[in-house]
């Protein structure tokens, strides 16, 4: 089958449909204008400029402001185009694929083609584009169930240090040159190390001009630590007789060895990053509560181009979420998490999200206790998309003395293992941060916010390579990539644009789906329903640096 289009230029018909103040809002959104600036420019609402841009995106057909560019650029003076669909996309009456998303498949491969064929300059050949890379993985693969799981604080050397064909060091430098070795320090401690921007800085000790670039990765000896720390903190790695869940799992899927923190600084960016790849530039941690409970006095610094602090905005936030994109595409979704003045609900996303915290979705698509996700895919419910973070006690973070990190993930990879959603189902399992603890290998620099230290990636499936240690570069917004390429959803931000979908790189699709080996070590979901029931009785976990 074949899509033809000829005639005018399509940006000029498509620019002709937007008002002039809408035109407007576009050429600011494109030149990276955040709609605060925006507001101020053209002496308008926030709410104004949001309205607009909604109104933008759905008339050019596109889902983020970083499409902006490419399809209100000026077009040549007369464009030829013959597209051709990918022969790897089936046609609408695909069976087991919806025909909604079918649908949507084929609007953005015509847009795509279009699109492509009008950034042209006239001076080449005529233009012939591919189908996106997700409505390829969307006709093509047969995951129909994505579960991001996210742990807490640890870098990658401090949980595989010694892992058979990854990358690690038994020792690192400090910032007078002295040779390190790690010590093996558990999970249960009561003391934490600093991660947030100021830790990072301190850690990377960087020579460029820029805080934070051309990291030395020997001042992990400046960390703050809390009261109570040995010598060297920060040199330190879990001991394998604590950690063998993760290593059972890395021994019979996969572990990527080179993902890194799509941010630099701790969990309430890297917890937005995860479910919009962007936090509005915001860094650290928000005055009080973490999200739009706080109200508009509850407010986060943010960062300049260069990483120095700039002005603070409200912890509530206007950006495209990968659950949005979901809504609008028919995609189910669910978020797992600990109630937001409970156990753990730091660590809930979404309530940091202006359209969902007040909405029907927070109700009905925020899910608390954690311990839910068992029970549900238990009574064989699981949504499209599916988000799992930690109560405190099921978390690897430093300080919290539970030890509890490693059973609680066996518990979700097996209930996910031993369910009906196994042959259909990818899990990635990933920590938000390094929870300052070393690691020898240093980020890159791809913007203010990015990339952060290493930490782990594992990626469980019945089509995941068998013990496969995984050297391609990822980051946390490589999860949402892969989500969105799979269900056939666009972009959000630069960081899930940049990001490397793991789909060809860690899973075979042509291969059988492999029957579910039982991880060991995990606890009962009555278990976990009685430690979240017995923690809510508790105080709230102090001494923690940064508040999470």
């Amino acid at each position: 089958m074949r899509i033809r289009w000829q005639g005018e230029p399509i940006r000029k018909r498509l620019a002709s449909e937007l008002t002039r103040r809408e035109s407007e809002v576009a050429r600011l959104i494109s030149t990276g204008s955040t709609n605060k600036e925006i507001a101020q420019s053209l002496s308008i609402s926030e709410r104004t400029v949001h309205r607009h841009g909604e109104s933008i995106f759905s008339k050019l057909g596109i889902r983020s402001r970083f499409q902006l560019p490419a399809a209100t650029a000026p077009p040549p003076q007369r464009i030829w185009v013959v597209c051709h669909a990918h022969p790897s996309v089936s046609r609408p009456e695909t069976p087991g694929l919806p025909n909604l998303h079918v649908q949507t498949m084929w609007k953005r491969a015509w847009i795509a083609c279009v699109l492509a064929a009008c950034s042209s300059n006239g001076a080449g050949p005529l233009g012939v584009t591919e189908l996106p890379s997700g409505a390829r993985l969307a006709a093509s693969s047969p995951i129909k169930h994505v579960v991001f799981v996210v742990q807490e604080n640890r870098s990658f050397n401090n949980l595989f240090m010694g892992y058979p064909g990854a990358k690690t060091l038994s020792y690192g430098y400090d910032t007078n040159g002295k040779k390190i070795a790690l010590q093996p320090v558990g999970l249960q401690i009561s003391w934490d190390l600093a991660h947030n921007s100021v830790g990072f800085f301190a850690a990377c000790d960087g020579t460029g001009t820029i805080p934070g670039t051309d990291c030395k990765m020997d001042g992990w000896n400046n960390e703050l630590a809390t009261n109570g720390h040995p010598p060297n903190p920060a040199y330190a790695y879990v001991p394998q007789s604590e950690t063998k869940p993760y290593w059972s799992i890395a021994k019979q899927y996969v572990l990527a060895d080179h993902t890194f923190a799509s941010n630099f600084d701790g969990s309430f960016v890297s917890h937005q990053y995860a479910v919009a790849a962007y936090a509005s530039r915001a860094v650290d941690y928000p005055t009080r509560v973490w999200g739009c409970e706080g109200g508009p006095s509850d407010t986060v610094a943010t960062l300049t181009g260069r990483r120095a602090i700039g002005s603070s905005i409200a912890a509530c936030f206007d950006n495209p979420t990968l659950a949005a994109e979901a809504d609008q595409a028919g995609v189910s979704w669910r978020y797992y998490a600990g109630s937001i003045y409970g156990d753990g609900g730091l660590w809930s996303a979404y309530q940091a999200d202006r359209r969902i915290y007040n909405g029907p979705d927070w109700k009905a698509k925020v899910i608390d206790p954690p311990s839910r996700f068992l029970t549900d895919v238990a009574a064989g419910k699981l949504s499209q998309i599916t988000w799992v973070a930690p109560t405190y006690e099921a978390s690897d973070h430093a300080v919290l003395d539970t030890g509890k990190g490693p059973a609680w993930i066996a518990s979700v990879v097996n209930a996910v293992g031993k369910s009906k959603f196994w042959d259909s189902t990818a899990v990635f399992i990933m920590w938000d941060d390094w929870g300052g603890w070393y690691d020898p290998v240093k980020p890159r620099y791809v913007d203010y916010d990015g990339l952060g230290f290493r930490v782990p990636l594992l990626i469980v499936s019945p089509y995941a390579k068998q013990g496969y240690v995984s050297h391609v570069h990822y980051e946390t917004a490589s999860v949402l990539r892969f989500i969105e390429d799979n269900f056939g959803l666009g972009h959000l931000a630069a960081s899930d644009t940049r990001a490397s979908d793991p789909a060809a790189d860690a899973l075979d699709y042509h291969q059988q789906p492999r029957k579910f080996v039982e991880i060991p070590g995990e606890k009962s979901a009555s278990e976990w329903i009685r430690i979240e029931r017995d923690s809510r009785a508790g105080p709230r976990p102090s001494g923690i640096i940064g508040d999470d």
